[in-house]
């Protein structure tokens, strides 16, 4: 009898322990799915925020080199704003993904990008293009400290 509650104990203990190493197993798995899942959606919603960035950028640049009162003009002011709304959206989803430091990063990029978004409106020659490219070159850096990613070889 007593060998009988000795093997029966085994049975449960190794059961037990079969359980909670599964259990353990399993829950190590999801939650590297899951936290691969979330960087592709920060990746994506990083390259999307700087693409949105850099086309604002350009139509802003062409609509204050266009002429004053065209229809030239009136286009690349209507696509600045539809795009600087595209921008709007992207950063509040960064706001809810990307860390601290990339967030910042972006805010800075915004106050140099609305600058450059005021000259063209106001038509005049003003540009800080060397200067957001800086701040674009900052929230790169903080985007791939956030994602893990190594800086990129230079010259290569």
């Amino acid at each position: 009898m007593i060998t009988q509650i000795v093997t029966l104990v085994g049975v449960l203990l190794g059961a037990l322990t079969s359980f909670v190493a599964t259990g353990w197993a399993e829950r190590t798995k999801h939650r590297r799915v899951m936290a691969a899942r979330w960087d592709e959606r920060k990746l994506d919603t990083y390259v999307q925020y700087a693409t949105c960035v850099k086309e604002i950028d350009s139509v802003a640049k062409r609509a204050r080199q266009a002429e004053a009162g065209s229809t030239e003009r009136a286009e690349f002011l209507a696509t600045m704003e539809q795009v600087e709304i595209q921008r709007s959206a992207l950063f509040e989803t960064l706001v809810l993904l990307a860390s601290p430091g990339a967030v910042e990063a972006a805010k800075a990029v915004n106050v140099a990008l609305w600058e450059s978004e005021v000259a063209a409106r106001e038509h005049t020659g003003a540009s800080n293009g060397p200067v957001l490219v800086e701040l674009l070159n900052a929230y790169h850096s903080q985007a791939r400290l956030d994602l893990g990613v190594g800086d990129p070889v230079v010259g290569a």
